[in-house]
């Protein structure tokens, strides 16, 4: 029989337990955040009926959905974000979990785009949402909630950008955009990937004149926030209410340069409605935002006559992790236990378990090799994985009632006596490796 080539579709990809330690360890920092404010967490299902995802996040994301019928007959689709199943769980749920809800979901979604730099066609997102509030108070904690994110995962140099859907649909109805509003959005919302030239020859390409995009590109510039001349009232409430969250953060102790108002910031997804986020690594604004949402009010209308306006955000888990590594931010491990146990003394496997089983009881991780082979093989096995520590006890440590702690990053090595007087684990061994 011919062997069938180990190999994986275009925009997926395996984790190796070294990429994996430190995904599961961001997953951690995310979910111990995520609860710190509240939210509570929940699970969808992968597969929806295709109608319930088609048509939410605009023509471009439904041709990136990956859809099929099923056994059934059903048409089904794989979600391509954590979103809109959240409008649909809340609009099928919303007598059961009482209103605010506030829930965050951590899983794989899938989108059939072209595969680059830090994204792929398969990922996992971090989300956090507020749902049956429109108070501005759930806007300015989604801020807080990113803030407290990144510095958590370990960055001090970024930047959380907010802007307001319907500024930017003012602004467009005033320049005469309101035609293509979504096209021009669009366009807008990948300004940090084409530049501002792009963007104008982008609106150019769909129908507008170059005064026109000149015009619209001055008044939605990053440095341009008070654009001369437009004195629309109802540009000036959304600035206003910008302006509020924005102050309203500053005052819970966010740094002030860490949360900028950038009118530039559209938010490709047609369901946003309000006040919208981006995220970008100060040292690394090319890899795209790494935490970004907005307020969408409006889009649980499809599955329910009530009123389930929601607020929220997703961290981009794998371009977070590839930044990281860029950055060589997070330790690079590839144990997940800090104490390695050799075997190498045939005679005294028991005593092996029971060791390892002792430290396990104390809290400490430990792995057995699970062969007895000489030490050198061994220890050079641990130092490959990463661990912080080797315990060697040989016949004469065994004998005398002593193991060697030696440290795998320094070289260094010291003696202590296994149990104390009591009978447990001595205290100088417990502290040597925590």
């Amino acid at each position: 029989m011919a062997l069938i080539e180990p190999r994986t579709l275009k925009g997926f990809r395996d984790y190796l337990p070294e990429q994996m330690i430190p995904r599961e360890a961001l997953i951690d920092t995310a979910r111990r955040v995520f609860r710190s404010y509240g939210f509570l967490p929940i699970d969808t299902p992968a597969l929806e009926y295709e109608e319930i995802l088609t048509g939410k996040g605009g023509e471009e994301t439904d041709k990136q959905l990956y859809r099929f019928e099923d056994q059934g007959g059903r048409k089904v689709a794989m979600r391509f974000d954590l979103t809109v199943p959240l409008a649909r769980f809340v609009a099928q749920h919303s007598g059961e979990l009482g209103l605010p809800f506030k829930r965050y979901h951590i899983a794989t979604v899938w989108r059939g785009e072209s595969p680059q730099r830090g994204r792929y066609r398969e990922f996992m997102q971090c989300d956090f949402d507020t749902i049956g509030t429109e108070s501005v108070v759930s806007d300015i904690e989604t801020v807080l909630v990113i803030h407290d994110l990144l510095r958590a995962i370990g960055f001090e140099k970024f930047t959380i950008r907010i802007n307001h859907r319907q500024y930017l649909m003012i602004l467009l109805e005033i320049l005469g955009f309101s035609s293509q509003q979504t096209e021009v959005l669009r366009v807008l919302d990948k300004r940090d990937k084409i530049g501002v030239e792009g963007v104008r020859s982008a609106l150019t390409e769909i129908g507008f004149a170059e005064e026109k995009a000149r015009e619209l590109i001055l008044h939605v510039d990053a440095a341009s926030i008070d654009p001369g001349g437009m004195k629309d009232p109802r540009l000036e409430l959304q600035k206003r209410r910008l302006h509020e969250v924005r102050e309203a953060v500053l005052a819970a102790g966010v740094h002030k340069d860490r949360v900028r108002v950038d009118h530039s910031i559209a938010r490709g997804l047609d369901y946003y409605t309000g006040i919208v986020f981006e995220t970008q690594l100060d040292d690394l604004a090319g890899i795209g935002s790494v935490c970004s949402g907005g307020r969408y009010d409006n889009l649980a209308n499809l599955y329910t006559k009530e009123k389930l306006p929601g607020v929220g955000a997703s961290l981009g888990l794998d371009r977070l992790l590839a930044a990281m590594e860029e950055l060589g931010i997070g330790e690079k491990r590839g144990s997940t236990a800090p104490v390695f146990l050799p075997y190498f003394d045939e005679g005294h496997l028991a005593d092996y378990l029971r060791l390892a089983a002792r430290l396990r009881a104390a809290g400490i991780g430990v792995e057995l090799y699970p062969d007895c082979k000489k030490l050198g093989a061994q220890l050079k096995y641990a130092d490959r994985r990463g661990f912080r520590f080797a315990l060697v006890l040989g016949e004469d440590e065994w004998k005398s009632g002593r193991c060697q702690i030696k440290d795998l990053g320094t070289g260094a090595t010291r003696s202590v006596a296994l149990d104390g007087a009591s009978g447990a684990l001595s205290p100088d061994l417990l502290a040597a490796l925590r």
